[in-house]
């Protein structure tokens, strides 16, 4: 199976979101990996970022693919939510709303305390 991009290749661009203390949009980080954003690109992505985060777990490491999210409003898209975001970390309910919001604020805000070095 041919992949989108090189997992580590993902990574790099996540661990230096996380360091800048920010999140990165499914476009703006596909275009970082050289294409124009689509559906088929997206999901292909998120299959990358399923891989970067059972490494970074891997190695004792804050998930990364939580950095990554719609333009529209700030959250992570469906793949994620789907492919354990909601199960692994116990939410129940919808995947936009104050919950919604919370949890994935809360796990960014992980990931970029791990990052600034802070604990390191």
């Amino acid at each position: 199976m041919i992949t989108l991009a090189d997992p580590a290749e993902v990574r790099a661009h996540l661990v230096a979101a996380a360091r800048a203390g920010t999140s990165i949009s499914y476009s703006d980080l596909l275009g970082q990996l050289g294409f124009v954003f689509s559906r088929p690109k997206m999901r292909a992505l998120c299959s990358v970022l399923g891989t970067v985060d059972a490494q970074a777990e891997a190695r004792g490491e804050p998930e990364l693919a939580v950095l990554v999210v719609r333009a529209s409003d700030g959250l992570p898209g469906q793949g994620w939510w789907v492919a354990g975001g909601a199960d692994k970390h116990g939410h129940v309910g919808d995947w936009e709303g104050p919950a919604a919001r919370r949890l994935v604020e809360r796990l960014q805000a992980d990931a970029f305390h791990y990052w600034s070095g802070a604990d390191r």
